[in-house]
C-alpha cells in the first residue's frame, strides 16, 4: 500500500452548482427559442428580445443564461418537464435494408450537402476516393438515419447540425473510425448513426461548429424583420 499517495477525494472542492457550469451551443439554443416564443406572444418587445438575445449569444453559464428567462412563463415549466434521456446506442425504428441514397467515390469525390432530403438509410462508398455528407442544412423526414459507411484506402467525413444526436458503432481495420458522440437536449430530435469499417482508410463523423449559433441569428433576425414591418404597416 501506497501511504504517500494523497487522498483526492479529500482535498478535491465540492462539485459545482449547475449555474456555475459552463454553458454549451445547445443551451444557448434552448434559450433563444423562449425567447423567440416570448416575442411572438407579445410578453417581449423587439427591443427587449433583441437585447436579451445578444445577452444569450455572449453568456459563459448556464446561470447567466437562466437571467434572461427567468421572468417568462415558459422558463418555470422547462422545469417541470420529465427528465431528459440520452440516444440509444442503435436504432429503435425499424430502418430498412435497402438505402434511400448511395453515395459512391471510386478514384475520384462525391459530395452531399446544402438543402437536400435526409432518407432512413444512406451507404457510402469511398474506394481510393472521398465523399463528404453533409446533414448540416438537409430536412430530416425521420428521427432516425443510418449512414453505412465503407472506406478502401479512402475516406468518409459526415458532418451534422450541432442539435441532433450522434453515434458511431463501426470500426476499422489497419485504418481509423472516429465518430464524435453527441446528444441532443431535445429527446425529439433526429438520432444519426454511422456504421462501417474503414480498411487502410478513414471514416469520420462530427458536428459542424457554428452552424448552430448562425441558425439562431438568421431566425432572430427574420423574426425581428418581420415584427418591425407589422409595425411599420400600422
Amino acid at each position: 500500500m501506497d501511504l504517500q499517495k494523497p487522498d483526492l477525494q479529500k482535498h478535491a472542492g465540492p462539485a459545482p452548482a449547475v449555474a456555475d457550469l459552463r454553458a454549451s451551443d445547445a443551451d444557448r439554443d434552448r434559450i433563444a427559442d423562449i425567447l423567440r416564443e416570448a416575442l411572438a406572444e407579445g410578453r417581449l418587445t423587439s427591443d427587449e428580445h433583441a437585447e436579451r438575445v445578444e445577452g444569450v449569444l455572449s453568456a459563459k453559464t448556464v446561470g447567466e443564461l437562466e437571467v434572461f428567462i427567468r421572468d417568462l412563463p415558459a422558463a418555470h415549466q422547462r422545469r417541470a418537464a420529465p427528465a431528459w434521456t440520452p440516444a440509444a446506442n442503435r436504432p429503435t425504428d425499424a430502418i430498412p435494408h435497402d438505402p434511400d441514397d448511395n453515395v459512391v467515390a471510386v478514384f475520384s469525390s462525391a459530395v452531399r450537402k446544402g438543402r437536400w432530403r435526409a432518407g432512413r438509410r444512406i451507404h457510402a462508398y469511398a474506394i481510393f476516393g472521398s465523399v463528404e455528407i453533409d446533414l448540416s442544412e438537409a430536412v430530416f423526414e425521420y428521427r432516425q438515419v443510418v449512414i453505412k459507411a465503407f472506406s478502401v484506402f479512402g475516406n468518409v467525413e459526415v458532418r451534422v447540425p450541432e442539435n441532433v444526436s450522434l453515434r458511431g458503432t463501426g470500426g476499422g481495420v489497419l485504418g481509423n473510425f472516429e465518430v464524435d458522440t453527441l446528444d441532443s437536449p431535445d429527446a425529439d430530435a433526429p438520432v444519426v448513426y454511422i456504421d462501417g469499417w474503414a480498411i487502410l482508410g478513414n471514416i469520420e463523423g462530427r458536428p459542424k461548429r457554428g452552424k448552430l449559433v448562425a441558425d439562431i441569428l438568421d431566425r432572430v433576425q427574420h423574426k425581428v424583420d418581420r415584427s418591425l414591418r407589422k409595425h411599420l404597416g400600422h
